[in-house]
């Protein structure tokens, strides 16, 4: 059985028609318009314990609002969501018990307090058992490296100082699910690879179910086994990161390592099946498409302008996918 089910859910707002100006003002004040303007539409989807899922999409395309109704912030103009046999916006502190969050900037820890009164104010919260407590901060710790930050106030950590523990605090009481909403925002490469590496130890252990929503791709790449791309409020793919790449990811990015060019490759070569995407006296790079052609026939072209002493090969990755397929549907 599915620990989260989603069905034909709707999220509409109401937004005000304002005119410019004090004239406009008034007329609104005493005859107010307003437009409907749907952030969810229709959307459906099943997700099972443990699983790992990359929630993807453009800004404006309803991820953020998606998540708030699955943790019962805001309720859905229709629909249905059951979160672990609960609907989340009519039993909210039922719910919480259940659930761990991050979102992007906003904190849960105590501004003022030490990191570790934060993680027993937590620990009183959610009625964490002290074994369970003491097991689970010890692992946070090593894992995460906090053993320098839980003496400190949360307001004299840095960014990736305070989102280590911002993970730290949405595990510790050992969730069901969690959602993480930009979690390595902002973050320095290390930072990064410590948290990825943190999220899927967990689930492995754990069997935890998280759902990732980020506009760093690398996360979705190395964290999550399922996408899910949401815009304009409407799912476009639901199925394993794999099959998603093999469907998309048609193109292949080439660099060549060259010398002795004698003319402009791009211009030469601008009625091939191929893009030109860089160019200069000692490398070119380029994409194309794989069902179309071969490596081999690149080299054919290109080596009647230059001599290639060496290459580099590497398939698209998600970030280009998805520019790919928005490019497409806003033509």
């Amino acid at each position: 059985m599915a620990i989260i089910e989603v069905d034909n859910l709707f999220k509409k707002y109401k937004i005000s028609e304002k005119q410019h100006g004090i004239f406009g003002y008034i007329k609104h004040l005493f005859h107010p318009k307003y437009k409907e303007q749907t952030a969810v539409n229709n959307i459906s989807f099943n997700i099972e314990e443990g699983e790992l899922v990359g929630y993807i999409g453009e800004n404006g395309a309803g991820k953020s609002t998606t998540i708030k109704m699955l943790t019962g912030l805001l309720t859905p103009t229709s629909g249905k969501v059951v979160v672990n046999g609960i609907i989340p916006n009519e039993n909210r502190i039922k719910n919480n018990k259940q659930i761990g969050a991050v979102f992007g900037q906003k904190t849960q820890l105590w501004w003022d307090l030490p990191v570790i009164e934060s993680f027993k104010l937590i620990k009183k919260m959610y009625d964490i058992p002290d074994g369970e407590y003491r097991k689970n901060l010890k692992k946070f710790t090593e894992i995460l490296d906090l053993e320098e930050l839980l003496e400190k106030q949360v307001k004299n950590l840095s960014l990736g100082q305070k989102m280590r523990c911002e993970i730290a605090a949405t595990f510790l009481h050992n969730p069901k699910v969690v959602y993480l909403d930009e979690p390595t925002i902002g973050l320095d490469i290390l930072v990064k690879e410590n948290i990825r590496k943190f999220i899927k130890d967990i689930n492995k252990e754990k069997n935890t179910t998280v759902i990732l929503t980020t506009h760093d791709l690398k996360d979705i790449e190395e964290v999550c086994d399922r996408i899910i791309l949401i815009d304009k409020g409407t799912i476009i793919y639901d199925g394993e990161k794999e099959i998603f790449k093999n469907k998309y990811g048609k193109y292949i990015i080439a660099e060549f390592f060259i010398q002795n060019k004698n003319n402009n490759i791009a211009l030469e070569t601008s009625k091939e099946k191929f893009e030109v995407l860089e160019e200069n006296e000692k490398n070119i790079k380029i994409k194309f498409n794989h069902d179309k052609l071969t490596i081999m026939d690149i080299v054919k072209s290109i080596s009647n302008y230059c001599e290639i002493l060496d290459m580099h090969i590497q398939e698209e990755g998600l970030e280009e996918i998805l520019k790919e397929i928005y490019r497409r549907r806003s033509n």
